[in-house]
């Protein structure tokens, strides 16, 4: 592992000198990883982080390897690869839905977007076993290849009862047209084992900017948002029975230095907690407060935007969960440029946003 981070430290300096026209240097003060993980192949871009329940101190990291022929990498807590999919044809992004009825069966199952076949793939965990019978196809009837390639992908759970979910994927692409640029699918399972995604809703203003491709669902408060990058974050009900094309709120305008990436959400109680927004050519992360304002939870004031050692990131995932004695408080993974995901212990994160306020 030291031979790794010796190597990235190197890389970062390089790509700082290089591109310093359009990426900001490291900052000197930049929050340290507790953790780099093991490279991947080509190209990392998202991760997601799976809750052990029987142990949450085994839970995992899966993420994104961004390339034709690339794929989906599993990593424990260490940062070392315990387990990967690859030939996949440019994943993307990752995310994961918890209890999936399968033949009756809850499964765990990981979830990214194919680019370039125009499909979602679904895997289980923590077994990488596949379940979309070869794939499952996006975006359907649209025109034009950047309209099908499905680029973020969040999973929203819905409680039913005390026993029953729904489950749903909401995929963005490359371009699309404002007001249906995201599509949100029904997941159930079929008899023959496999998954099936039955589109439900299409939503989601598009200012035409750049693109939409960080997606982050809030499962307790019940909202979806998304980086339309260069301008802002925007905000939706994620159920698709609550006034599915209000968009409630979009916040984050010019506080990132250009693109508005991956969004990662802390909680620390049932409705309050952090959005953290990727500052990508900053190498910074902006925060939120997850519950908005006093009096209106759809006005967000910014908190601190924590400078990290993580270089260009795309995607990034957190969590709140005591994952064992070395983060008593969970996580913040973000992908960095050198083919690795960073770990950060959150109390770390934290320290930095009190200091930001």
């Amino acid at each position: 592992m030291k031979s790794i981070q010796f190597f990235y430290g190197f890389a970062v300096l390089a790509l700082a000198t290089s591109c310093s026209d359009k990426l900001t240097p490291v900052a000197s003060n930049a929050l340290q990883p507790a953790v780099v993980t093991e490279q991947t192949e080509y190209d990392t871009d998202d991760p997601a982080i799976w809750i052990n329940p029987q142990d949450p101190s085994k839970s995992l990291i899966v993420g994104t390897d961004k390339e034709i022929n690339g794929g989906l990498y599993v990593y424990d807590l260490k940062g070392k690869i315990v387990n990967k999919v690859t030939g996949l044809q440019r994943p993307n992004n990752v995310d994961i839905a918890y209890g999936l009825v399968i033949n009756g069966e809850k499964v765990d199952v990981a979830i990214t977007t194919e680019r370039k076949s125009h499909q979602l793939r679904m895997y289980s965990l923590p077994d990488l076993k596949p379940l979309d019978g070869g794939g499952i196809d996006v975006f359907v009837g649209e025109k034009g290849e950047d309209e099908r390639d499905g680029m973020g992908v969040a999973i929203y759970t819905k409680k039913i009862d005390s026993t029953t979910n729904e489950i749903y994927a909401i995929v963005g692409r490359k371009s699309g047209p404002s007001g249906s640029y995201l599509w949100q699918y029904k997941l159930s399972g079929k008899a023959d084992g496999t998954i099936q995604a039955d589109v439900v809703r299409k939503f989601g203003t598009y200012s035409g900017a750049k693109e939409i491709e960080a997606i982050a669902v809030d499962n307790e408060l019940g909202y979806v948002y998304y980086s339309d990058e260069t301008v802002g974050v925007r905000k939706y009900y994620a159920d698709p029975t609550l006034n599915n094309n209000e968009e409630l709120a979009l916040f984050a305008q010019g506080e990132a230095k250009r693109d508005h990436e991956g969004i990662a959400i802390y909680k620390t109680g049932e409705k309050t907690g952090y959005i953290l927004v990727s500052n990508q050519q900053n190498n910074s992360f902006l925060v939120y407060p997850r519950e908005g304002e006093a009096g209106n939870p759809n006005a967000y004031k910014l908190l601190a935007d924590i400078p990290v050692s993580a270089v260009e990131c795309d995607g990034a995932d957190a969590t709140h969960v005591n994952l064992g004695p070395e983060y008593p408080n969970g996580i913040l993974v973000a992908m960095s440029n050198g083919q690795v995901f960073h770990i950060y212990d959150w109390n770390s994160v934290q320290q930095r946003i009190q200091e930001g306020k």
